[in-house]
């Protein structure tokens, strides 16, 4: 069985250091971009939203259904820690719903109720091991249960960086 603990602290470290990045910007220049066709703090925590409520939507829907048989080929994938780093540019295959751009506290209660929900989910099945359990990622191949999860959380370390960014330039 793989160390779910580690997991579980990826994605309590990932929230925690978004929070801190995000608490600083006033709530005023939330939903500004920091440059004409940047993104603005809202627009990144709708992002990450749509994100989690995608993989952990999926990863019910996966874990439903028996797992997929895949070939040794087909088992061969990136690891989720890639997710991390902005110098892998990389267009969201998700696009972003301006509906789902928020001020600023509903965007922290509605990104804290997506991780309260994706943490139940993973720890309703910590008894099981998921392994087999496996979908396609748009650019990393296929990922198991626990890899999607570390995906949530390495994907929030991204976007981290880029809301520490922005807060940088409000603050100039």
């Amino acid at each position: 069985m793989p160390d779910t603990s580690r997991i579980t602290a990826l994605l309590g470290r990932s929230q925690a250091a978004l929070y801190a990045a995000a608490e600083p910007l006033p709530v005023e220049s939330w939903r500004k971009p920091p440059a004409p066709g940047a993104w603005s703090a809202g627009e990144v925590f709708a992002h990450l939203n749509m994100v989690e409520v995608a993989i952990v939507d999926g990863v019910e829907r996966m874990i439903a259904a028996p797992p997929k048989k895949l070939t040794l080929l087909q088992r061969i994938h990136f690891s989720p820690r890639l997710a991390r780093f902005r110098q892998l540019k990389r267009r969201s295959p998700i696009p972003l719903d301006q509906a789902l751009v928020l001020e600023k506290p509903e965007s922290l209660s509605r990104h804290a109720a997506m991780r309260k929900r994706a943490l139940a989910l993973f720890a309703e099945n910590s008894g099981r091991d998921l392994r087999a359990y496996r979908h396609k990622h748009p650019f990393f191949g296929y990922l198991n249960f626990y890899d999607w999860f570390c995906t949530i959380g390495y994907h929030e370390l991204r976007h981290t960086e880029q809301v520490q960014e922005i807060v940088e330039i409000f603050q100039k």
